[in-house]
């Protein structure tokens, strides 16, 4: 796996190959400083969390917000920005990690391909069709060129985009960890590379029916033959014995 994806990156530069093959020993605990994680559904829904950096919020979603400012202040102006976008806002929260705040959004959507360029999504497209039985997911992340100044001070670590596939996935365009455990991709680059503007892309092909559907429809499958073999069970039982008794007469 290390030597497959330094291959992958040894265009990138010696940072974030270092970085990545860092993250890859330790991708139980890999933590990011900008990510969006997405959680898919076969029809198009799902729900985002959003966590980063006050001044990355700001360099990104070019949400104005003081990183030392009033916890209730920063936090209800990220709601009001979801909400903005027709986003269900389900969770808002400030926390801390190594003395720095973050900040964290969870919000419903009903149609992934309707969230890109949203006031609350400024920084992504993101695009789910279906094609020759199967769905396509593909988009990219990039800081907007209008975005407010900001988050320079943030330049070290990583920042990922992160899908929760529903279903059974049959490729995807170069996730940085393969298809991980629970159908998930993930892509990342170095946060200072996104302040400076580059682009991140993504994408997946994957089975339009979600693998709960395929186990409810194995399931019963195997119940219907079950049944099946039962019944021709019992009708050969209750063949033979009207045999024998047509023989005892």
């Amino acid at each position: 796996m290390l030597p497959l994806l330094a291959l992958r990156v040894l265009g990138a530069g010696p940072r974030l190959l270092a970085l990545l093959l860092a993250a890859t020993a330790l991708r139980a605990c890999t933590t990011y400083e900008y990510e969006h994680e997405i959680w898919l559904r076969v029809d198009g829904s799902g729900t985002v969390n959003v966590t980063g950096r006050p001044a990355l919020w700001t360099a990104f979603k070019s949400l104005p917000l003081d990183p030392q400012g009033d916890p209730e202040t920063l936090k209800r102006a990220a709601r009001e920005l979801f909400e903005r976008s027709g986003l269900k806002v389900r969770r808002v929260t400030l926390t801390t990690r190594r003395g720095e705040r973050y900040l964290f959004v969870s919000a419903d959507f009903q149609d992934v391909n309707r969230i890109s360029y949203t006031p609350a999504f400024p920084d992504l497209r993101v695009g789910l069709r279906r094609e020759a039985g199967r769905l396509q997911l593909d988009g990219s992340w990039q800081r907007p060129i209008e975005a407010l100044p900001g988050g320079e001070r943030d330049r070290t670590g990583l920042m990922a985009v992160r899908f929760h596939l529903p279903s059974k996935v049959y490729g995807h365009r170069r996730a940085a960890f393969g298809v991980e455990r629970g159908n998930i991709l993930g892509w990342m680059q170095e946060t200072g590379a996104a302040l400076d503007g580059e682009r991140l892309e993504f994408g997946a092909e994957m089975d339009e029916r979600s693998i709960l559907f395929s186990t409810m429809m194995l399931f019963a499958g195997a119940v219907v033959l079950a049944v099946l073999i039962l019944a021709l069970g019992l009708w050969a039982v209750v063949r033979r014995g009207r045999r024998d008794l047509a023989r005892s007469g």
